[in-house]
């Protein structure tokens, strides 16, 4: 368990989770949503669609976790849920639209717990895990993408 003194109050999770926005896939060139900087790697719109997948799966760990549920909570595999979401199909406005929008949810639910909620220790992926420890995950993993896209694909 997290001593009580190294909890940060849930508003804190606010600005982290902001620290991605919307704004940060509308910068990108329309000429670059397709492109996959190698053989077998994600075009932009299918890492969009599986940063979105990843935010929802966090955020239900994070829900499961702060009604205090010991249930042990499945891994996934995101390369398998990459082939099937089809992200490729969408429309680039349709899957920022859909980010925004899974953010916001996100920010709601991390603001409506409690530091007893945000403590509870459960298991994820075969390891322990919390709610507060997801509230720096969530823009963690996006903030990596973030980096890729700066990095391999503009």
């Amino acid at each position: 368990m997290i001593p009580k003194s190294e909890i940060i109050p849930a508003e804190t999770y606010q600005g982290y989770l902001n620290l991605v926005s919307e704004n940060d896939f509308r910068s990108i060139p329309r000429k670059k949503i397709d492109y996959a900087y190698a053989e077998g790697k994600w075009t932009l719109r299918e890492m969009l669609q599986h940063i979105i997948d990843c935010e929802r799966v966090f955020a239900y760990r994070a829900l499961r976790l702060s009604r205090l549920d010991p249930t042990p909570l499945a891994g996934f595999d995101e390369q398998s849920w990459g082939r099937h979401a089809v992200g490729s199909e969408r429309r680039w406005k349709d899957l920022r639209d859909e980010f925004k929008t899974v953010r916001e949810a996100t920010v709601y639910l991390f603001n409506s717990l409690s530091d007893d909620q945000l403590r509870f220790v459960g298991e994820a992926n075969g390891r322990p895990i919390n709610a507060f420890t997801i509230g720096y995950i969530i823009p963690g993993h996006v903030t990596h993408h973030i980096h890729l896209i700066r990095e391999r694909y503009l």
